[in-house]
């Protein structure tokens, strides 16, 4: 890992001193066995129904440092005492009805000083997406603004459900990330990327609009 000791997250020496955006892809399922086999079932299913090759499959997560202070922006399943996590939204799991129990919701994290889960299994990161305080200012903003619909489903139309890579791809993409040059690493695919890329673009259009008036 480029910057970091194995099994911590801190400032990376390759970023501004002012402020940074740090990309870290985590094999989907890292220190769960269980979300891990349930990921093979799900990939060897589409990738039979798509006709490719069977991935590798990854979630997302961003480091933020902004001037002394670091936040870690994650989706992961709900826990208790959020406050502490600086958790800013919650949304269902696999549907709106499952999700009135917190064993089917997730939480959206800007926690300051806060660890992403299982790092030391993160695979090429972290990635450098921008050294500019202010973007890294803007994303920190804009995560409480984040659509929190139901993970797992695609309510949107986008083709493609929506999930913690859906989170990772629209704060980038809204705060004008080049998202052209950024993927998974090789043999690796991250479902609901496009999703949050879609999302991003239909309400980049809607603003650009509503200022044309």
């Amino acid at each position: 890992m480029d910057g970091r000791a194995a099994g911590t997250t801190g400032p990376a020496r390759h970023g501004s001193d002012r402020g940074h955006v740090d990309l870290f892809w985590l094999p989907l399922g890292a220190g769960g066995r269980s979300v891990r086999a349930s990921g093979v079932v799900f990939e060897s299913a589409s990738a039979r129904m798509g006709g490719r090759p069977r991935c590798d499959l990854y979630h997302s997560a961003l480091e933020v440092a902004l001037g002394s202070e670091r936040f870690v922006v994650e989706m992961t399943p709900v826990r208790r005492g959020g406050a502490g996590r600086g958790v800013v939204c919650e949304g269902p799991v696999g549907s709106p009805w499952l999700g009135r129990s917190r064993l089917f919701r997730y939480e959206v994290r800007r926690w300051q000083g806060g660890t992403i889960g299982d790092v030391a299994e993160a695979v090429k990161s972290p990635v450098l997406v921008s050294d500019d305080a202010g973007t890294a200012g803007r994303l920190l903003d804009l995560v409480v603004e984040f659509p929190a619909r139901t993970w797992g489903r695609d309510e949107q139309g986008t083709g493609e459900m929506w999930n913690s890579n859906s989170l990772t791809a629209w704060l980038l993409s809204r705060t004008g990330h080049d998202v052209a040059g950024i993927a998974p690493p090789g043999h690796g695919r991250a479902p609901g990327w496009s999703a949050g890329l879609v999302v991003a673009r239909r309400q980049e259009a809607s603003d650009r609009s509503w200022v044309a008036r």
